[in-house]
């Protein structure tokens, strides 16, 4: 494998960092979100009432703006590494399963951040209403309800191959 620019291991860097961060974030925010709810139904545990949601809920704030932040800062500081790093993919099978994975996993991904965006607006705006976030983390959870967990068990597993570097070829 050739040497990497400066600016291309300032990229991998800061996809790896953020991407680090992002699985902190979304195992916090998910562990939190799921400790507001009951059973399959998704009711809310019955130690939640309208005089304790509001401060509840505004507590899960930092976690999502986490979570979507650091997700927007890894595809674009991996797509920038990729593209700056000038590797073969066909010469580094490890860097070709990272990218094809990421890519599959973006439109998912984008598609529940667009629920965060909604959550993130009403929860900032300081005054919302319980009932219509709510609804949206609800939402959230029912739509692709498995994918979290593949998503964190996919960007954990690039790792693996950051480290090992398997599929590698030589010139």
């Amino acid at each position: 494998m050739k040497e990497l620019s400066t600016l291309s291991k300032v990229f991998a860097v800061i996809a790896l960092a953020s991407i680090s961060v992002w699985i902190g974030a979304y195992l916090t925010r998910q562990f939190l979100v799921y400790q507001i709810f009951e059973g399959p139904d998704l009711i809310l545990k019955n130690y939640l009432n309208e005089n304790n949601l509001s401060g509840v809920l505004t507590e899960l704030l930092p976690s999502i703006l986490i979570h979507f932040i650091t997700f927007i800062i890894f595809i674009v500081s991996f797509f920038l590494f990729v593209i700056t790093s000038r590797l073969k993919l066909r010469l580094n099978g490890w860097l070709f399963i990272i990218l094809i994975a990421t890519i599959i996993i973006v439109p998912f991904e984008s598609y529940l951040m667009l629920i965060d965006y909604k959550v993130i607006l009403l929860l900032d705006s300081g005054s919302f209403d319980s009932n219509q976030v709510i609804a949206l983390l609800r939402d959230r959870i029912k739509d692709l309800s498995s994918f979290p967990i593949v998503a964190i068990l996919t960007f954990i597993s690039f790792y693996y191959f950051i480290v090992f570097k398997p599929l590698t070829k030589k010139e």
